[in-house]
């Protein structure tokens, strides 16, 4: 079951680092629409619609990943005083009341509005449309990678609850904390 769970954070590990790129894609896309529109007097109308497209995609598209690093935003003022189990009936009751309903239905709405969007070959109001269904393509997709990293948080839930202990998870990268960053380059935060 454990590698299970880790080959479930190591697939949204990677769709979120593969899709983390798009900030490059997407810095050129800007800074190129910036020096035509200024310096080359020669703005295109479709450029913002790309990058509102690319922006969404990139932000559904990261929802596994934050959950796989439980990088989700939480009521962390109390939680992090409570026992293992405690936080782990409490993250529980919440994945059952709230996350699977609204994930749930965010798929399947998802599904609906591209399915719609893919029939009548939805585009952009601009001088040069943009396809939109591609883009719309991606909320099914994303609402069923973040459900199924669900699942694994529940797993994880209830293994805690039955152990006592959180079980472990895939590891990427950890925020900077300035205690750590201190003992790393062995400085005791005097002024020189």
């Amino acid at each position: 079951m454990k590698q299970l769970l880790l080959a479930v954070d190591r697939l949204s590990t990677w769709i979120g680092q593969a899709f983390a790129w798009m900030i490059v894609a997407l810095t050129l896309l800007i800074s190129w629409e910036v020096f035509s529109r200024y310096l080359l007097n020669d703005p295109h109308d479709w450029n913002l619609d790309a990058q509102l497209m690319g922006y969404g995609t990139l932000f559904m598209m990261a929802g596994a990943y934050t959950l796989a690093k439980s990088g989700h935003v939480r009521g962390d003022v109390l939680y992090g005083f409570f026992q293992p189990r405690t936080q782990a009936a409490i993250d529980l009751a919440l994945y059952l009341l709230f996350f699977l309903p609204g994930i749930v239905a965010l798929t399947w709405a998802g599904w609906t509005f591209f399915q719609d969007a893919l029939a009548i070959r939805e585009s952009t109001f601009s001088a040069t449309p943009l396809p939109v269904y591609p883009f719309k393509a991606v909320i099914p997709m994303a609402g069923g990678l973040l459900l199924l990293q669900g699942l694994v948080e529940i797993v994880r839930c209830v293994q805690c609850l039955q152990a006592g202990e959180w079980p472990s998870r895939e590891q990427d990268v950890e925020e900077v904390d300035v205690d750590k960053l201190k003992q790393m380059v062995h400085a005791d935060g005097a002024a020189r």
